[in-house]
């Protein structure tokens, strides 16, 4: 089996302004990397990783800082685990935030259910918030190099909250077509 191979990038930052090293933080944070320690960080090795961290290194030079970018591999395959747990590890948090928004999305639909709140209005805010999720999900997956343990987890809470939404647009429907029966019978009785 063939080690596997991530790229390293170390990097200083001047203390002021704290601006740019959040920048760099969150850039590096967004593409999924794990930090091992302060300005050091991994991210498995692909031409994608390497020509983000090469752009990377470029703006953090510009910005008055230093980096330098390796290859690594682990020096056998527990340090080459101990590497997956920390990816894993950051995604499951990740997903675990997604699930957690998702429970609170199931109860408040529920509520608004329980309370007959059919309108379009707010339906049109549950599917925008559904999309969220869609696209907050992506993002996270994107970054999960090596399957994190609550994936599937995260995507059978997305299969869930698009039927409890499908539910409450259902019901939006019917409340609607029943306003407008009962509007338009009495104007017929009148």
């Amino acid at each position: 089996m063939k080690a596997l191979e991530w790229l390293l990038l170390t990097y200083k930052m001047p203390p002021e302004p704290a601006r740019k090293r959040i920048s760099v933080w969150r850039k590096l944070k967004g593409m999924g990397a794990v930090y091992m320690q302060g300005g050091v960080c991994l991210l498995p090795k692909s031409d994608d990783h390497l020509r983000r961290l090469k752009m990377l290194e470029n703006e953090i030079a510009e910005m008055e800082g230093e980096a330098v970018l390796f290859t690594a591999a682990g020096l056998d395959p527990r340090q080459e685990e101990k590497i997956i747990r920390r990816f894993n590890s950051d995604r499951d948090e990740e997903y675990g935030e997604l699930i957690s928004k998702c429970e609170a999305y199931e109860q408040e639909i529920a509520e608004e259910t329980r309370v007959r709140h059919f309108t379009y209005a707010e339906l049109e805010e549950n599917e925008q918030e559904f999309a969220k999720f869609k696209t907050w999900f992506a993002k996270i997956e994107k970054n999960d190099f090596y399957t994190a343990p609550r994936a599937n987890e995260a995507r059978d809470w997305l299969v869930r909250c698009e039927g409890i939404l499908d539910a409450y647009a259902h019901n939006v429907f019917a409340a609607q077509e029943e306003n407008v029966g009962g509007v338009a019978r009495k104007s017929d009785g009148a």
